[in-house]
């Protein structure tokens, strides 16, 4: 799916003709099309990656809130962690199957949901897709952060903690979907870019489970005693070098750790120093323009096909802040 870069938000949406209110999800997971509220006589069903970390939490009440606030009722459904593809398929396909007005799908294989996509198109379902993209030429628009940018952020903050030269390592969350290899690779090409001086050592993938992620940053670290930075590509990544580095006794800002999205345990490892920063993403927003696009398809109105919802990079110096506060999530 090929997309145009817009950062213009949808508003005004509230235009669909709509007397009811409510809103309901289901919390685990199960894919089984229930949870659908009472409210709305439309209906939208969102399937996401997951739900082990806390930013598929936030997207699922910035959802939920924009449901109840236009009068529909919504699903929201998440494999149990990011790396069960075929769990996420078969809840797309309950979803299908379902006949909601309209589908929010986040792909974990940007190509094994081509062919339920095209179920989608045959049965006249409107799809919308949110952080991460199918690469089927049906689905209407995509909300999520700019992970290249994104990781551009990550990349130029962590070059400056380290004065510009020096070893880092990545441990990121995936090499299939898009969110692992765009934050991945906007971090690369900034540094190779803008710091010849810095060299990546090495690039492994933790399924961003914080205990694998936690043995590949140790490996690292071993193969690598001079090691200055390291990066994780999303929260159990990042929260897998932090509990590396403390098992491996470090002296805290030995390796520059530099994390992506928020949840307590970031939160605490930056406040404490054992983490430089991180660059978080506004997820609340991700679920409630996935809201809005989906009614706007619903009611034949024309949407981007991008919308960049944002990335924000926070430390210890800017944590509090207003901005960064509306940001972050525990």
């Amino acid at each position: 799916m090929k997309m145009k870069k817009s950062k213009v938000l949808l508003a005004g949406l509230a235009t669909a003709a709509l007397a009811l209110t409510g809103c309901s999800s289901n919390g685990g997971g199960e894919g089984d099309g229930e949870g659908t509220g009472e409210g709305g006589d439309i209906s939208i069903a969102l399937v996401s990656k997951g739900f082990q970390h806390q930013f598929w939490q936030s997207v699922k009440q910035g959802a939920e809130e924009e449901a109840e606030a236009q009068g529909v009722s919504i699903t929201f459904d998440g494999p149990a962690a990011e790396t069960q593809v075929d769990s996420q398929l078969q809840m797309l396909q309950t979803a299908i199957d379902n006949r909601p007005d309209a589908i929010g799908y986040a792909a974990l294989d940007p190509k094994a949901c081509i062919p339920l996509f095209e179920q989608a198109k045959a049965a006249d379902i409107p799809v919308v897709q949110f952080d991460a993209a199918c690469e089927s030429d049906y689905g209407n628009y995509l909300a999520a952060t700019d992970g290249v940018a994104a990781g551009a952020v990550a990349a130029e903050h962590m070059a400056e903690a380290i004065g510009g030269e020096g070893k880092v390592g990545i441990v990121g969350h995936s090499q299939i979907n898009s969110t692992g290899v765009e934050r991945r690779d906007g971090f690369v090409e900034y540094l190779e870019e803008n710091f010849p001086d810095i060299e990546i050592v090495d690039i492994q993938y933790g399924d961003g489970d914080h205990l694998k992620s936690a043995d590949i940053a140790k490996a690292m670290l071993s193969a690598h005693p001079d090691l200055a930075g390291l990066y994780g590509t999303n929260e159990g990544s990042a929260i897998g070098i932090v509990n590396a580095a403390n098992e491996l006794g470090l002296e805290q800002g030995k390796v520059a750790i530099v994390g992506f999205d928020s949840g307590s345990a970031q939160i605490e490892a930056i406040k404490n120093g054992d983490m430089l920063g991180a660059v978080t993403q506004d997820p609340k927003s991700i679920g409630k323009i996935t809201v809005q696009s989906a009614l706007a398809l619903i009611n034949g109105e024309e949407v981007e096909e991008f919308t960049d919802t944002g990335s924000f990079w926070y430390d210890a110096e800017n944590i509090d802040s207003e901005e960064i506060q509306a940001m972050i999530y525990e």
